[in-house]
């Protein structure tokens, strides 16, 4: 079912490897691994910048692994994200596809925010899934590595709907038994875009400048990065024409109803 719909964080590697480029970043951190799509692209790139992968999953496949203890200048840490972030030095860019919820994507933001205070490095990050489905509602790997003042009531099994606020069972985009989604979309702490966004606004306040692009295809790639560094109009430049893009938002929303409509007749057939 996977080939019916594109999801990689690689449909995006112009745009990523782009500004890497023009912000001569070389040390990469990659939170989520994916082998066989972003990790590898990365992985190249850091190579030919004298540069290097840390890549940090605490489940990856079997097939990331073999590939990392033999990929040159690529570590694998097997570790949550944020157990593991604070040991990390010089770190130029950050790519997250981890896992997609309030509590996670904003301390990942935090973090890496902090550590780039801490070594003279310009934040920039760049985020998946800030679209549809969870934008705006909170998905589980481990529910209970969440503080339960962040974590929102959940569901294993029950789906989301584009439409609905509510999950619906057996139905709709759903994980089964790998991921919960919270029962509810909206509100206060709940999705990736909401995470970005309080993170964001939490920087302006103290008097930061950083830059925001939102990127409506593919479930959503955001990217987030320090305005005043010295490459910050070049990155701009490249990604602007796709901010909030409505063609591609348009595209995005045609895709996903064909995509519900194929998860309907598959749900019938089963």
């Amino acid at each position: 079912m996977s080939n019916l719909l594109i999801h990689s964080m690689s449909e995006f590697s112009d745009l990523i490897l782009g500004s890497l480029r023009l912000s001569g970043a070389r040390n990469i951190v990659e939170i989520g691994a994916e082998f066989g799509g972003m990790s590898e692209l990365l992985a190249d790139y850091a190579a030919a910048a004298d540069g290097c992968l840390t890549s940090i999953d605490p489940a990856p496949r079997p097939e990331f692994i073999a590939w990392a203890r033999t990929a040159p200048g690529v570590t694998h840490l097997a570790a949550a994200s944020l157990d593991v972030m604070h040991a990390l030095r010089d770190v130029d860019a950050w790519v997250i596809d981890g896992d997609h919820n309030y509590y996670t994507v904003l301390h990942e933001l935090q973090a890496a925010d902090a550590l780039g205070t801490r070594d003279g490095r310009p934040l920039l990050a760049f985020l998946h899934d800030v679209c549809w489905p969870t934008a705006r509602r909170d998905m589980y790997y481990a529910p209970d590595r969440i503080p339960a003042e962040y974590r929102h009531p959940h569901t294993f099994g029950a789906g989301t709907m584009l439409d609905r606020a509510e999950l619906v069972s057996g139905q709709g985009f759903r994980g089964g038994t790998d991921w919960a989604m919270a029962n509810h979309s909206g509100g206060p702490r709940n999705g990736v875009l909401t995470a970005v966004e309080d993170f964001i606004g939490d920087a302006r306040a103290t008097g930061r400048e950083l830059a925001w692009a939102h990127i409506p295809a593919v479930f959503g790639l955001g990217i987030v990065f320090d305005a005043t560094a010295p490459w910050s109009a070049e990155v701009a430049t490249l990604v602007a024409p796709f901010h909030n893009n409505g063609l591609l938002a348009a595209m995005e929303r045609n895709r996903l109803r064909n995509y519900m409509k194929v998860i309907e007749w598959q749900d019938r057939a089963a």
